[in-house]
């Protein structure tokens, strides 16, 4: 459980883990706070977009739509490996979860099947949305594989987190099938090797 870092921390740490990011307008202050708090943190969460284009993609994740405003997360991660700062602060990526999985996320242990929805996850977690239609056919590319990698561990790095504070969508809300197209198991297993 930790304070979220300031925004300029995020950049720098992505930075040091050796991605390209893109900083989109004015992300830094671009948020929901004004509809709940944003920490204590507890984890990063990994998304598919259900989307195509860079531009299509990070304007949605930037924006979001009239029914769920944006940001989407914090930064989105496109094809080509880059990642695109869109938020900073509280953001609709997360949505009520199970409070199982938070306790087992913040103890790192292994997650218990997510069966309800009475947790604010906005609060909670860091978002990365990975462009990807999420059909279960559309490639991940071995550059964006590694961004989201090295995304998720320099969060952890920073915070002093293991592998298993890093979750998918699908492991926190009941119905949600993201992220789709590789395993968490096997993504976890990838930041572990990279923190150690």
């Amino acid at each position: 459980m930790s304070p979220p870092m300031s925004a300029s921390t995020f950049l720098k740490a992505l930075k040091n883990e050796g991605l390209t990011v893109v900083q989109v307008g004015d992300w830094r202050t671009h948020n929901r706070n004004h509809k709940g708090p944003w920490g204590p943190v507890n984890g990063v969460m990994i998304h598919h977009t259900v989307s195509r284009g860079t531009a299509t993609t990070v304007r949605i994740c930037r924006d979001g739509y009239p029914e769920l405003p944006g940001p989407l997360c914090h930064g989105v991660i496109t094809k080509d490996g880059r990642v695109h700062l869109v938020g900073y602060g509280r953001a609709n990526h997360a949505g009520l979860g199970d409070d199982e999985v938070l306790r087992a996320v913040i103890a790192e242990k292994r997650l218990p099947t997510d069966n309800e929805a009475n947790t604010d996850g906005n609060r909670h977690f860091y978002g990365f949305e990975c462009e990807n239609l999420g059909d279960g056919e559309d490639p991940w590319p071995a550059v964006q594989l590694e961004a989201i990698e090295k995304a998720a561990a320099a969060v952890c790095r920073h915070h002093g987190w293991t592998s298993r504070s890093v979750i998918g969508h699908k492991e926190w809300q009941p119905g949600k099938i993201d992220p789709r197209g590789f395993t968490m198991d096997s993504m976890r297993a990838r930041i572990h090797e990279r923190l150690k």
